[in-house]
């Protein structure tokens, strides 16, 4: 690697890339093992439960984020580049989203959510381990790193969003059978609680997206109309409309997080959509 490349060396966020051989992969690894044995434990265990499963979920946060640590400073890495793709993409936004739950559930219950965040732990903790992305040797501007950094916590905070409305949509499909001895036994956190958080983790990804994209926009030469633009604009259209619908009409309920699904549905394609079909479909390397 030339010295002008190793200038440009972009430390970005993570893969599970194999790095050395030996002891030293091993080594190096047992963070991503110790991931995948705690969130495999958290799938595993039932909800009566709830303090091992607690454990079992923070541990494997703790370890994921070891794991992604490791990538982020190169250690062991027979080169200075760090690596960056549609699976590490993944295993950052599902952090961010653990992240936002280990902080929440301490204070309100967020019942239901445990298990399938531990499940999903374990399918992108394996996707980036199998595709660890392309190596990123140089970046077109100096404030690349910082679209990026946005971008993939734009990513957390609509993924924080999508937890929400899911949570949501499941406490109003129980509620549904409207008996009153049914509604007094459910366990959780009120809807409306729930409503405003949905809406607060869409307006802070809105804030972050917009300024992602205004970044990348003001350093972009050319400015390309590619699948990730344009799937990223439309994300934000439609986020754009759900916040001014809801300002403006109230909107709310069901077809308000049909909104947040649909927008989240629209960035996933952007980034993580098109970078999988260039780099697994098409074995392309992938432009900045």
């Amino acid at each position: 690697m030339s010295v002008q490349a190793r200038k440009y060396t972009v430390i970005m966020i993570l893969s599970f890339g194999t790095p050395a051989a030996g002891v030293a992969t091993l080594a190096l690894g047992l963070p991503s093992l110790a991931a995948l044995a705690a969130y495999a434990a958290a799938v595993g265990l039932n909800e009566r439960f709830g303090a091992a499963l607690r454990a079992a979920l923070l541990i494997g946060w703790v370890a994921h984020a070891i794991a992604i640590g490791v990538d982020i400073a190169g250690i062991g890495s027979n080169v200075v580049v760090a690596r960056f793709g549609f699976a590490p993409a993944l295993s950052v936004t599902l952090w961010l989203v653990l992240a936002v739950y280990v902080v929440e559930s301490r204070f309100v219950p967020l019942p239901g959510a445990r298990r399938t965040l531990a499940l999903l732990g374990i399918v992108v903790v394996v996707l980036a381990w199998l595709f660890p992305g392309e190596l990123r040797p140089q970046v077109a501007s100096r404030w690349a790193p910082l679209h990026w950094v946005l971008g993939i916590a734009s990513y957390g905070l609509f993924g924080a969003a999508v937890l929400h409305a899911a949570m949501l949509s499941r406490a109003e499909r129980q509620m549904r059978p409207a008996t009153v001895a049914a509604a007094g036994a459910m366990k959780g956190m009120p809807l409306l609680r729930l409503e405003r958080l949905t809406f607060r983790f869409v307006a802070a990804g809105f804030v972050v997206l917009s300024a992602a994209l205004l970044l990348g926009a003001w350093f972009a030469n050319p400015w390309r109309w590619d699948h990730k633009t344009v799937f990223s604009m439309l994300g934000w259209v439609v986020f754009a409309a759900l916040l001014g619908g809801r300002r403006a009409f109230g909107w709310r309920g069901p077809a308000a997080t049909r909104w947040v699904y649909a927008g989240a549905a629209l960035l996933l394609l952007a980034y993580v959509g098109s970078r999988f079909v260039l780099e697994v479909l098409l074995h392309r390397a992938p432009a900045a």
